[in-house]
């Protein structure tokens, strides 16, 4: 089993390629030997200069020690065993050699080269044999909308007999400008996903390990559904989890990452029906919730927008994609949330990520440079504020930063009752520490407008009840023509 990563320097580069040594702690020198549970892998480099190097792993595999353990009560136990493809073929024994030796490197960490760590470079990576059971085209779903440029040559079934037809097996190659980190974290998340299979047991903690390697790339990607349940080997109840678990960082609803039915088999028709969207499926109310949100902007005339508690980007994917929007600011207390929404940004073109700044702050207090602004959105925020502190929430944007209008959207708590399975008194989110009836919504609202010079009218976003309305509510403020910042402080300190 043999994996090569080739850098290549750019013209002008102030490093050498033998730095690539340095990203995976590994001498170009000297080959090196680790000892795994189930063989030895080798590391060398056959080319290292400085222009070009290639780190080569080479995992060697012991059948014997690969099964040793297993009680005969295991399904797989048989001669295949002993007899099968795992000394060859790319799958999770590689994705493990990767993290136990190149884990600085996974990791992104270099005491020797940290600014070389996080830049991009020049990345060719081979594999001679992937199993993939569903065909060239899978290799390039998963790789290609991470930046690669993938090529996957199917291998013969036998070179002897041609009639024979392909193998689920290709050779892939990929070529891209990334960083080393992001590279060996899709290929130690997406080569076990290819293969369909683990050589390990599964338990809740895979959840953790597929959304620490991949929370900067998996939430947006398109298969991510299909990713998610590959991974975890179809086992239903760490799949559903996973993907509660996506949807938060993704302001996204479960459903919206895709269907999981872990009844299909393991073959490529059934793979293609999972991953294929259902005709006429009506969009997620995530989607729903954010279209509400922009046609809100856009009925307000905003320009100059303020997306307060942005998360990991979701809402500022769609503005900045629309010309209407001019300055787009997106402000998060959490850090790893607002890397994950700069590491989207970067895959922007120019025109859009140009327009977008991110910044770390807590929306419980005030802060000057986010004045001026034309509107401000609050989606799915204020039910995660302590009821305590919400006053600090309302002083911050409508009475500090008090741009023109603001956009509130938030779970309507009666519409609960709708959704299947869910108990009376239960939030929809773990974190929220309310939620809202349409008339105490409503109460809020009118009193934050009245308190703060704004207008308040609302809209429902999503399936709606006769009885017990929408999904979700929203309200849209817009502030009273001549009500200025320095009034609505001057307002607060005479109150105070």
């Amino acid at each position: 089993m043999l994996l090569t990563i080739s850098c290549t320097r750019p013209e002008g580069a102030a490093w050498a390629a033998t730095d690539l040594g340095f990203l995976l702690h590994k001498n170009p020198s000297r080959m090196q030997s680790f000892d795994q549970s189930y063989g030895v892998a080798q590391v060398f480099y056959p080319e290292a200069d400085e222009e070009r190097c290639t780190a080569a792993l080479l995992l060697e595999i012991d059948p014997v020690r690969l099964v040793r353990g297993k009680s005969r009560n295991t399904p797989e136990f048989s001669l295949g065993q002993y007899v099968n493809d795992r000394p060859y073929a790319a799958s999770s024994l590689l994705a493990v050699a990767i993290s136990t030796v190149f884990g600085s490197a996974l990791h992104g960490r270099c005491a020797q080269r940290p600014e070389l760590a996080e830049t991009a470079i020049p990345l060719r990576i081979e594999l001679p044999a992937v199993p993939c059971k569903g065909g060239p085209e899978y290799a390039e779903r998963v790789f290609a909308p991470l930046g690669w440029t993938v090529t996957a040559t199917p291998l013969p079934l036998d070179p002897a007999f041609p009639d024979w037809g392909d193998s689920h097996y290709v050779r892939l190659e990929l070529t891209g400008t990334l960083r080393l980190a992001d590279a060996l974290s899709h290929l130690y998340v997406l080569l076990p996903v290819l293969d369909g299979s683990k050589h390990y047991w599964l338990d809740a903690t895979e959840i953790d390990k597929l959304l620490r390697m991949g929370e900067s790339w998996l939430p947006g990607h398109p298969e991510r559904a299909w990713i998610t349940q590959r991974y975890l080997a179809r086992r239903h109840s760490l799949v559903q989890v996973a993907l509660a678990r996506l949807a938060e960082l993704d302001d996204a609803e479960p459903e919206e990452l895709g269907a999981v039915d872990d009844s299909v088999d393991d073959t490529a028709e059934s793979d293609t029906a999972t991953t294929e969207p259902e005709a006429g499926k009506p969009p997620s109310l995530a989607v729903l919730r954010r279209a509400a949100v922009v046609g809100a902007l856009r009925a307000v005339g905003a320009s100059r927008v303020l997306d307060l508690g942005c998360g990991p980007g979701a809402l500022l994917r769609e503005l900045v994609t629309d010309r209407a929007f001019s300055e787009i600011v997106g402000v998060d207390v959490s850090v790893m949330s607002l890397r994950i929404a700069q590491r989207r940004l970067r895959r922007l073109p120019v025109w859009q990520a140009e327009r977008v700044t991110l910044r770390q702050g807590a929306l419980t207090y005030t802060d000057a440079s986010l004045q001026g602004y034309d509107a401000a959105v609050l989606m799915e925020v204020i039910e995660h504020v302590d009821a305590n502190r919400l006053g600090a929430l309302e002083q911050s944007v409508f009475g500090s930063a008090a741009p023109g209008a603001v956009i509130v959207t938030t779970p309507n708590s009666e519409y609960n009752a709708l959704y299947e399975g869910m108990t009376p008194g239960v939030f929809r989110h773990h974190d929220h520490r309310f939620e809202w009836s349409r008339a105490e919504f409503a109460d809020w609202a009118h009193r934050v407008g009245e308190r703060f010079g704004y207008a308040v009218r609302f809209e429902p976003v999503g399936p709606e009840d006769a009885e017990r309305g929408a999904s979700t509510q929203m309200a849209v403020f817009t502030k009273h023509k001549g009500i200025t910042t320095e009034q609505n402080d001057s307002d607060e300190k005479g109150a105070a």
